[in-house]
């Protein structure tokens, strides 16, 4: 199969990982694959640093260049399925598919639990103009079906793979001395972009009350919420305890450097593929039931369950496994265990191949 992704966004996370993830797997399994994506995204330069054909095209905004754009490209290569990532790109797409006599069948991929739109234009966009959903997560699809009333025939949950021989438990110790973290402390981190709506300001909340000294908290990630977090660590006197390392090409050292990973997200996740790759290091993860997190992270089996935007119930589950060392390495094997069993790249390759062809075959129908 030729294979097209679009991504309208500029912006970097869990669903620009996937994207990537997914067409390097496909291109591996001898398929073609090519994304379009707005030349100044982040995507585009990842592509071309991974070897993946990519393409720029001004597809950023919802405008009349990007449509006509997404025309003559499509008009000009052969393509059997297009898989759309964002909004933006699901309705350039779907509109630059109304300019051609034939058009290949869209795919879009839903990676968050954000509402769609109830009304005509967007029921026309996925309803008619989409010939199949993805979502990555079994909650994401239910959402769509009950909420939005679309026929779960064309839904279909496709949870990303992660590469398990990767992700693995490291030596601690070995990790902390590469990385200039003392040996001696308990670690606490969080890997996530800096928006509000993946609840750091909870996290440094509860933090800031922990009981267990010396302790460290670690957040990895960039993004709009940076000086926000900054002023908050320095009005809770947290500047010598908490540590803003950036974004990182590479996780996996701070990953195995840590006791304990948090993200306590309030909105918008699907499974958020930082908790997918803390469980594989065998870590215990303090987590929240939003999205599809709940089809990973049980209760005091792979991980600890809090609400959302509650900082006092956050405290007291950081508290238990703090003080707790047999807990944390009961919970981490348990979530290392239910990983490898569930989290691998085939799966999610065969899963999104089938879909891929059942999308075509309609179209030859």
């Amino acid at each position: 199969m030729h294979i097209v992704h679009t991504e309208a966004s500029c912006g970097w996370g869990g669903q620009e990982i996937r994207i990537l993830t997914e067409a390097e797997g496909m291109l591996r399994r001898g398929h073609r694959v090519t994304l379009l994506c707005p030349p100044e995204a982040r995507i585009f330069a990842e592509a071309e640093q991974r070897k993946i054909p990519v393409v720029a095209l001004p597809i950023g905004r919802k405008r009349l260049p990007g449509v006509l754009a997404l025309r003559r490209w499509l008009k000009a290569v052969p393509v059997d399925v297009i898989n759309t990532h964002s909004s933006t790109d699901t309705w350039l797409v779907a509109l630059a598919s109304r300019l051609l006599a034939q058009p290949p069948p869209l795919v879009r991929t839903r990676h968050i639990s954000a509402s769609v739109p109830k009304n005509r234009l967007t029921r026309w966009l996925y309803q008619k103009a989409t010939r199949h959903i993805v979502t990555t997560g079994e909650k994401l699809r239910l959402q769509l079906i009950l909420e939005n009333g679309y026929d779960p025939a064309r839904i279909t949950s496709v949870p990303t793979g992660m590469d398990t021989e990767y992700f693995v438990p490291g030596h601690r110790a070995a990790r902390r001395a590469q990385l200039g973290i003392d040996a001696n402390v308990l670690v606490i981190g969080i890997a996530a972009t800096l928006r509000s709506w993946k609840g750091h300001e909870y996290l440094v909340q509860a933090f800031s009350r922990l009981s267990t000294r010396p302790s460290r908290l670690i957040i990895l990630g960039d993004g709009p919420q940076r000086e926000t977090l900054r002023r908050q660590i320095m009005e809770l006197g947290l500047q010598d305890r908490v540590f803003m390392p950036g974004d990182q090409r590479d996780v996996l050292p701070w990953l195995q450097a840590m006791d304990i990973f948090v993200l306590p997200s309030y909105a918008n996740e699907g499974v958020p593929q930082a908790i997918m790759q803390a469980m594989l290091c065998a870590l215990p993860v303090v987590t929240t039931p939003v999205g599809s997190i709940g089809e990973i992270v049980t209760h005091d089996a792979t991980g600890l369950l809090v609400r959302p935007k509650d900082a006092e119930e956050l405290w007291q589950a950081l508290e238990r496994l703090a003080a707790d060392a047999s807990l944390r390495s009961r919970i981490g094997t348990q979530a290392r265990q239910f990983a490898l069993a569930h989290f691998g790249l085939d799966p999610m390759l065969d899963r999104m191949e089938k879909v891929f062809a059942g999308a075509m075959a309609g179209t030859r129908r």
